[in-house]
């Protein structure tokens, strides 16, 4: 297995303590799958599988020992429990419910323990960079804590610092859950579809991104010139002056917290325009720009005074093209229209180039066009929408792309929060007019033209291009250079098998070499001794390559 040759010692304390955990909580099945007991044992560290999960630990149902585990684990692995349940199109719903609990919300760290990367960065004391300063934060997440603050000309400003000693455990987990998603890809070819590699680069880039705040104040300054003369909007501003990788000062928003909801009604705020604004602004976000707030969750969302709305924490956003954008409106179209060609063909087009059923796929399209007939879109929930075609996906083992996978959460959890302010709130009565902008726009004499002069440009590129690909492909076959690439199934594994079986010939030669030579050897006086040792290393060689048989069942 992989993990017999990973070396990377430095991280073995940290392995340690996550094959513990998971033990702990009742993965341990998972860690010997893994080949992480072996090797950690093979260091000199061993694991006590009989150690079991207490009975109150034991009598949980699988997610909530994930959930717990993962928490247990720290601030990496709360994070990749929180992109796992973004991610309805592998997750079933039970388990998507308990990794939404997972909160980032932990005890903050001693003021003084941040103290000095402040007083290093700013080259002063605090109270000299401040007018004031609040030492007790008012809220703390795994990266980050934030303060209240206030600047010398008055303004009431938020002071969010990275914890110290962070980035040195967080890149011991990323290498060990790259290790491990390499492992699976390796080990088990049915987990390839899901591509857990990918997935893995994708977490490390997005966490890198989270711990640089420099990254989150660039967001939200983009976001600030977009929404500039939206008025029912606010995005708070950034101080660039105060601002380092490990420190964030932006405007602080006074108002009512989302998560505050009896504060806000009687506050006499209109909570059904509240409701309809929140969409307005996200659905703008999401199919006008392709660029937008991937987690308005209550927390991050503040009602301000005559019903405007504050958006904060910008850690994590989404990106969408204008191909995804319009691959989002033809899907709602199709399932009006109940159109399932075209249904079929955005699935595909979202899901890519993959071996699938595609009979079984067009039958199941078939049946969710029948769930909806009928129904105008004002009438449809889209998180029922949704949650229906994320099972569709995972049930036909397909695998959506990052980027849906936020908007997919992103809508689902906006609608949550519409309903928890109007109980009549639907989605979709919001969606109608973005969907006829977006459809109108695409058949525009600009839009028309632009598409036109995109695919003749397209068009001449590959034509001008036959020349110069057929003279390289002629150069290849007279150099006998041409090489054909087969992708055999199975064959890596065919391969895997060779190197074992060699490995044990060439240790049986050996062992049976050592028993030959160290024969002759204690036939000779004063050499019995050598003869002796190598005996014993044969014997041990033996004992090697009946264990390796054994372990595997072959």
């Amino acid at each position: 297995m992989l993990w017999e040759t990973f070396s990377v010692v430095r991280d073995l304390p940290r392995l340690h303590e996550i094959a513990s955990v998971m033990i702990r909580y009742g993965w341990g099945d998972f860690v010997r799958v893994l080949g992480m007991g072996s090797m950690l044992e093979r260091a000199g560290r061993m694991l006590r599988w009989n150690t079991v999960a207490s009975d109150e630990v034991d009598a949980l149902d699988a997610p909530v020992r994930f959930r717990l585990a993962l928490e247990a684990l720290g601030p990496t692995f709360i994070k990749l429990g929180q992109l796992l349940a973004t991610r309805v199109d592998l997750m079933p719903p039970a388990w998507i419910a308990e990794l939404e609990k997972l909160q980032s919300h932990v005890p903050p760290v001693a003021f003084e323990l941040v103290e000095a990367d402040v007083v290093e960065h700013f080259g002063k004391p605090i109270d000299e960079v401040f007018a004031a300063f609040d030492r007790v934060p008012f809220a703390a997440a795994s990266i980050a804590q934030v303060h209240k603050a206030r600047l010398h000309d008055g303004t009431a400003v938020i002071v969010k610092l990275r914890r110290p000693g962070l980035e040195r455990k967080i890149d011991a987990d990323l290498r060990i859950l790259q290790h491990m998603a390499r492992l699976l890809e390796h080990e088990y070819p049915d987990a390839r579809r899901y591509q857990p590699v990918v997935m893995i680069g994708y977490f490390r880039r997005a966490l890198r991104r989270e711990l640089d705040l420099m990254v989150e104040a660039h967001h939200i300054e983009r976001f600030r010139v977009q929404y500039a003369e939206m008025t029912t909007v606010k995005i708070p501003q950034v101080y660039w002056e105060y601002c380092s990788p490990a420190i964030n000062v932006q405007e602080e928003l006074v108002g009512i917290s989302a998560t505050q909801l009896d504060a806000v009604r009687a506050a006499g705020f209109d909570t059904t325009l509240l409701a309809q604004r929140g969409a307005d602004i996200m659905l703008r976000m999401i199919l006008i720009h392709g660029y937008f707030h991937a987690d308005p969750h209550p927390g991050n969302v503040i009602y301000l005074p005559d019903n405007r709305i504050g958006l904060i924490d910008f850690g994590m956003v989404g990106h969408l093209t204008e191909m995804r954008r319009q691959q989002l409106v033809s899907l709602l179209d199709a399932l009006v229209h109940s159109n399932e060609d075209a249904l079929l063909q955005v699935l595909l087009e979202w899901t890519g180039d993959v071996d699938i059923n595609e009979s079984r796929l067009a039958h199941d399209v078939a049946d969710l066009l029948a769930t909806y007939d009928n129904l105008q879109l004002k009438d449809v929930r889209i998180e029922v929408l949704l949650n229906d075609i994320a099972a569709l996906i995972r049930d036909n083992g397909l695998v959506l792309p990052a980027d849906l996978t936020l908007l997919f959460k992103a809508l689902i959890t906006l609608e949550g929060l519409g309903q928890q302010l109007d109980p009549d709130f639907r989605l979709s009565d919001q969606l109608n007019p973005f969907v006829a902008e977006v459809m109108l726009a695409r058949f525009t004499p600009e839009a028309l033209l632009k598409r036109g002069q995109k695919s003749i440009r397209e068009a001449m590129d590959v034509v001008a291009g036959l020349p110069r690909d057929f003279a390289r492909l002629m150069r290849e076959v007279r150099r006998g250079r041409l090489r054909i690439d087969l992708d055999l199934k199975r064959l890596d594994t065919f391969g895997q098998q060779l190197d074992r079986a060699s490995n044990r010939i060439t240790m049986g030669i050996l062992t049976a070499s050592l028993v030959i030579g160290s024969s002759i050897v204690m036939t000779v006086d004063g050499w019995r001794f050598m003869g002796f040792i190598g005996f014993v290393l044969a014997f041990l060689n033996s004992l090697w390559v009946i264990l390796s048989i054994w372990r595997s069942g072959n």
